[in-house]
């Protein structure tokens, strides 16, 4: 079977989720190839992503690493056998490689939260919102270029919005809100779009106002995605060098606890509400 020449985030991820239990269990690469009957190289390829492996093989090397974690093992056998194709794959050649591996992380979360700083959650974005926001950042694109990823955003949101959506909890400050991206009928519509979502019963939106005081957590903008067991979470975070797909046992944990003292210092859903509509009244 040939080698795969891109393997996505998700593939990746499996791949160092099997590559951290062989550590784990202190076996080398070769030991390892041994008791499964291949060679190293083989153990080489599925430990990058390279090749994928089989749901026997998969059990097999789990239990060879006394791994005795059964969610954790199911959940990893589903990643390594789904073979379907997402609505993401339209855009392959056409956009980067991150955003489709983004959808498809979200495809699979089993929920997400977020904390954004200075521009309102891609989810929550309408239309003018972002394409305004693209073209801005990517002065030099063709108006298609531009499109394309106005087209992806939206479609995005199926997790949230679709016949199945996941719970999805966000915090956003007030900067965010108050920020006219797209001028004032704009933002009077993205604020109106905000409030109509968090009418959902699986949606929460929390806001940080400018008069909170002691508030030091500006750079605190992620999105993090539930794996189907804790362990499989990602945290998502924009870099100098483009996307970074965060999955270490203590970047993980890092985050969450920075989440949730963003979340414990922001106001009530209701109050929340509150202030975003009174920031569409004064525009």
């Amino acid at each position: 079977m040939a080698l795969r020449r891109e393997p996505t985030a998700r593939q990746l991820r499996l791949a160092t989720e099997l590559r951290r239990l062989r550590d784990a269990a202190g076996l080398a690469a070769k030991e390892a190839a041994a008791l499964l009957g291949v060679s190293p190289v083989q153990i080489s390829h599925i430990e990058s992503a390279l090749a994928g492996v089989s749901e026997e093989r998969l059990r097999r090397l789990a239990a060879n690493y006394t791994c005795h974690d059964a969610e954790l093992i199911d959940a990893l056998v589903v990643m390594a056998t789904e073979r379907t194709l997402g609505w993401w794959e339209e855009y392959r050649g056409r956009l980067p490689a991150a955003y489709l591996d983004l959808a498809e992380l979200e495809h699979h979360a089993v929920f997400r939260s977020d904390v954004a700083v200075i521009h309102v959650p891609g989810l929550l974005q309408t239309e003018d919102y972002s394409r305004t926001l693209f073209a801005y950042m990517n002065p030099e694109f063709p108006a298609a270029e531009v499109e394309h990823r106005v087209s992806h955003r939206m479609r995005r949101k199926v997790i949230i919005e679709g016949s199945d959506p996941i719970p999805y909890e966000t915090v956003i400050h007030e900067a965010a809100l108050r920020i006219r991206v797209a001028g004032r009928a704009a933002t009077r519509a993205q604020l109106n779009r905000i409030l109509e979502v968090s009418e959902a019963r699986h949606v929460t939106v929390r806001v940080i106002p400018f008069a909170l005081d002691d508030f030091a957590g500006a750079g605190s903008t992620m999105v993090h995605l539930g794996g189907p067991v804790p362990r499989l979470d990602t945290v998502v975070r924009d870099a100098p060098h483009g996307t970074a797909f965060l999955d270490g046992e203590a970047q993980l944990e890092h985050f969450r606890k920075l989440f949730r003292r963003v979340r414990d210092r922001s106001l009530e859903p209701e109050p929340s509400r509150d202030l975003i509509h009174q920031l569409a009244k004064e525009l």
